[in-house]
């Protein structure tokens, strides 16, 4: 078969690779739509994960089942499926514990594209499969689930992560799709405003349409004074951070009230060290909170982040602003992702 892959540090292209084998627990599936990640571009251009040497990338699918396994029992060949960009091992004893994503090791929940080819070939893997596919719902749009499989389930666990509460003002940093699907889920959890920070107007045309009620820019100066201004010195209760860099953690921290939280599920891809401002950490007193997380993966988050989507509840397809026909437009849409032109959210790529 044949799949775009990183072929190492700054290069890609297509490669071919054998079919890859069915374990008695899991699933191969044939792509129907895909999306490129901002993921995927900081594992090949930052080289963040270190070396990859020919990976097939790729991590948001949704597909056809192929073939399963002897002991699979809840899927079968021809299912069309949403398939979590993390794909736990499930009876790991940190999957026991609560942290399924770092089952066997940290990020190791993270497979795709990481530990092994990702969904970006003919056809890809997917270990326990009963665990961690999801049936796409009658009538949704392949390419409105490649939302669930991890710009969805990401957005709203930094909402989870900060704790939002009915009325809390929240900050969210970037955004981009994560960023608009975090303001999606602090609006569903009875955030009262929601302050964003992006500049795009189609970003912010769609962050709206999700809740938000104000906006900030890098371009009109210190982040946290913007903030401090708009709350007459309050602060907000939560941040959520989706994007930026290293150095974000700290204008987090001096927007934030005491007793706050900060959340971040942004992908830190370069630097070596998170910078917290001491005295407005309180000197490390202050129960300002910073709480971090690699989405959860798995069936039921699937299923029931489809479901709010199937209920009108959110419409992650808003995002999908350049839509692609046919493998051969791979490149095209994840070097958009790595350009970020003015219009773009998300591209996906429909294997017709």
């Amino acid at each position: 078969m044949k799949g775009f892959a990183m072929l190492g540090i700054g290069k890609i292209g297509w490669i071919e690779k054998d079919k890859p084998a069915c374990g008695p627990l899991d699933a191969i599936v044939r792509p129907l739509a895909v999306a490129p990640c901002t993921s995927d571009v900081h594992t090949v251009w930052e080289g963040a994960l270190g070396e990859r040497k020919d990976m097939i990338l790729g991590h948001e699918a949704c597909g056809v089942v192929e073939e399963v396994g002897s002991l699979v029992r809840d899927f079968k060949p021809g299912d069309r499926v949403i398939v979590s960009a993390i794909t736990p091992d499930w009876g790991d004893l940190n999957s026991q514990r609560g942290f399924a994503m770092h089952s066997t090791g940290m990020l190791a929940g993270w497979k795709f594209s990481n530990f092994k080819d990702g969904v970006f070939g003919e056809y890809f893997h997917v270990n326990e499969a009963d665990a961690n596919l999801a049936l796409l719902p009658e009538g949704m749009d392949p390419g409105v689930g490649t939302m669930v499989c991890d710009m969805m389930p990401t957005g709203f666990h930094a909402a989870e992560l900060a704790d939002v509460q009915f009325g809390d003002d929240v900050a969210v940093i970037g955004i981009g799709p994560v960023g608009l699907m975090a303001v999606a889920g602090c609006a569903l959890r009875g955030a009262a405003n929601i302050y964003c920070v992006g500049t795009r107007a189609k970003c912010r045309e769609v962050a709206t349409a999700y809740g938000a009620t104000g906006f900030l820019s890098y371009k009109d100066g210190d982040l946290a004074e913007q903030i401090l201004d708009l709350t007459h010195g309050k602060g907000v209760d939560r941040v959520c951070i989706a994007g930026g860099t290293v150095d974000t953690f700290d204008e987090a921290i001096r927007m934030v009230k005491p007793g706050g939280i900060v959340s971040s599920v942004n992908y830190l891809g370069s630097g070596d060290y998170v910078k917290i401002p001491r005295i407005e950490w309180g000197c490390g007193m202050g129960h300002k909170q910073i709480r971090c997380g690699l989405m959860p993966g798995g069936r039921l988050r699937s299923e029931k982040l489809a479901a709010l989507v199937t209920a009108g509840r959110v419409d992650p397809g808003l995002m999908l602003t350049h839509k692609y026909h046919g493998f051969d437009h791979m490149e095209e849409a994840l070097m958009m992702m790595r350009s970020k032109a003015a219009d773009l959210i998300k591209p996906v790529v429909y294997i017709d």
